[in-house]
């Protein structure tokens, strides 16, 4: 009788350890799962800003470090008719990675998003700086090594008027926001960042005359996205961030779609 007792309570044990191992694996990801995913691109071809996007193209083969002004000017000149987009190293490099050529593991990274809205509306030529930077840090801890971040401004407001987008006072100076010098420096050194994007037509500061920010970055390997949108809707910590270009073989310029993942 001892021995048949012994016999049903270790085979309730074992069912028990059984039923608590079949459970476990369910259990485990939800902790580490994401409830909502935004997209953070425009529509091609959506809105009055973007009726000639079709039309533009992108660039087919990457362009050398010196005719990087020259296209940005080109491109400057119609802003807000290019739609959500990625420029590769290779557009300040050819030596560099092209679109095809970027690791996959830098496209799928950690999502910083660093809101100076309040700074843009007070001047529309602000550049994201150190101390914006620091501030986050504060309020968020340390920006993760290998993430992508984001300026959100405020601009993509502006998406479906082009001459609000481009922002150009009577001498056709552009007026748009972007980050320092010093605030991609100490991003790229300090933080290993893989990409930078933001919700204008790019992150240099709209009055940039040489384009230092754009080339720093892309010349230390750091991807650019341009022309985001629904920033605010995405976690400014915590979420990850899915960059997907087409993959344009040799090109230096792609259109991306990124999707934010947030708990």
């Amino acid at each position: 009788m001892m021995k048949w007792k012994t016999f049903v309570i270790g085979y309730a044990l074992a069912l028990a350890l059984l039923l608590f191992a079949q459970h476990r694996p369910e259990q485990q990801p939800r902790s580490a799962t994401f409830g909502h995913i935004i997209d953070l691109t425009h529509s091609i071809n959506s809105g009055k800003a973007a009726t000639r996007q079709a039309s533009q193209g992108f660039l087919v083969h990457p362009r050398p470090a010196a005719t990087l002004a020259r296209y940005e000017v080109a491109q400057k000149s119609t802003a807000g008719e290019f739609p959500t987009s990625l420029d590769a190293p290779a557009h300040a490099s050819a030596s560099l990675w092209s679109v095809d050529q970027i690791p996959p593991e830098r496209l799928f990274a950690p999502l910083v998003i660093i809101d100076v809205r309040p700074q843009v509306r007070r001047d529309p030529d602000y550049q994201l700086s150190v101390a914006d930077i620091a501030n986050w840090e504060q309020a968020h801890g340390q920006i993760p090594l290998g993430a992508v971040v984001m300026a959100q401004t405020g601009w993509s407001s502006r998406w479906n008027s082009p001459p609000r987008y481009r922002n150009e006072d009577n001498r056709g100076v552009r007026h748009s926001p972007g980050f320092s010098l010093q605030a991609a420096q100490f991003l790229v050194q300090g933080r290993n960042v893989v990409g930078m994007g933001i919700d204008a037509d790019g992150i240099d500061a709209g009055d940039a005359s040489n384009f230092s920010v754009r080339q720093y970055a892309l010349l230390h390997s750091v991807y650019q996205l341009q022309n985001m949108t629904n920033l605010a809707q995405a976690p400014a910590t915590g979420g990850l961030v899915l960059v997907a270009p087409a993959k344009l073989r040799g090109s230096s310029s792609a259109p991306v779609r990124v999707l934010a993942l947030a708990r």
